[in-house]
């Protein structure tokens, strides 16, 4: 595994002394190891990982780029460990908790904390650029993503209800070799398709419903994110409608992703059409968002976000166009993004499935 700490004190101004980096996917990100606790101690020449008992075995064998310590009254050894280096000021990521600033800035009585520093900024540009061994990553929890779409469209039918269907999508993903869910499965019908981010219910499926289903796998500690709709039965005029703006408005977004596009020119291509086909204030999210250890990351392609497309990011395009009451239509693809263009990691059919 590539040595990220350095690569993040090369990105960090002249001034930075120390970092205290505690959130556990940046963490992750940085040691390789996953887990629910521990201090990592950045410093210009060398790092440091706090760890606990539970994990101190692991991180032995696990952990090459950081000095390994066993926790035991942790804030005094971050003190003697700052000390010890003559820090003077200290930079915290900005998702610190209010207690944990507390309890650092009590201990640590002879540094100065920063919370505005450029740490947080560096570290999310750092992860928005996915390495080869990422992408894999990626691509292998699509795969199974994928197989879990060709399965559930094997056993919807109607008469069945919402979340048994989430549960059988979620079991044949993880059957297939998906280490875990990259966050809770979406998988609505009829009425409830409306709603974004509805939650799988015991509604009965019925002929003439769509069907949305948002949902993804995690393998190496990455996440996919993919959401296909689909007919029970069969469709009305409006439905199909609807549909075909959904995935000409995608395939418009997704026609000008490469590197150097500005993240909210990609949204205004997809809005714009959404809306001029007469479904204004109907599509009320944003067009997507980064994906890596997280499910959310940044940048995302949304009206307010002006950051520049660069190669290696992984993105989703997801236009979605909801009318309350009657049904709502979404599809969604993970991308990785090259210089001229770029790589749908989804590999699962889009067009309209009447099942």
């Amino acid at each position: 595994m590539e040595n990220r700490i350095q690569r993040l004190v090369q990105a960090l101004p002249d001034e930075f002394e120390a970092a205290i980096i505690t959130s556990d996917v940046n963490r992750y990100y940085f040691l390789g190891m996953r887990s629910s606790a521990g201090t990592l101690v950045i410093l210009k020449d060398k790092a440091y990982f706090i760890i606990d008992f539970r994990y101190i075995e692991l991180a032995q064998r696990t952990v090459k780029n950081a000095e390994v310590i066993l926790q035991g009254k942790l804030y005094e050894q971050v003190k003697e460990i700052l000390t010890k280096h003559n820090v003077k000021t200290v930079w915290m990521e900005d998702s610190l908790s209010l207690g944990s600033y507390n309890a650092f800035q009590k201990a640590l009585d002879n540094v100065k904390i920063c919370l505005d520093s450029p740490l947080t900024k560096e570290i999310e540009a750092l992860r928005a650029i996915k390495t080869k061994k990422e992408l894999e990553y990626i691509q292998t929890a699509q795969k199974y993503t994928d197989a879990g779409f060709k399965r559930i469209c094997e056993i919807l039918a109607p008469g069945k209800k919402e979340r048994d269907m989430a549960v059988e999508l979620e079991y044949f993903m993880k059957q297939e070799g998906a280490e875990e869910l990259a966050f809770n499965t979406i998988l609505v019908s009829g009425k409830n398709s409306s709603l974004p981010h509805g939650v799988p219910s015991d509604k009965i499926i019925e002929k003439g419903d769509f069907v949305t289903m948002d949902f993804g796998s995690k393998f190496g500690g990455y996440c996919t994110d993919m959401t296909r709709t689909v007919a029970i039965g069969s469709v009305t005029d409006e439905m199909k409608h609807v549909y075909d703006t959904v995935l000409t408005a995608q395939l418009k977004a997704l026609d000008m992703i490469k590197e150097g596009v500005i993240c909210c020119d990609v949204d205004k291509v997809a809005r714009d059409y959404i809306y001029q086909n007469g479904y204004e204030g109907r599509f009320g999210h944003s067009l997507g968002h980064s994906v890596g250890i997280e499910i959310h990351e940044k940048p995302g392609f949304a009206a307010t976000v002006k950051e520049v497309v660069k190669e290696g990011m992984v993105m989703t395009v997801e236009p979605g166009i909801y009318l309350p009451e009657k049904f709502g239509v979404r599809i969604e693809d993970t991308i990785y993004v090259t210089k001229t263009g770029h790589i749908n990691v989804a590999k699962s059919p889009k067009e309209l499935i009447i099942l």
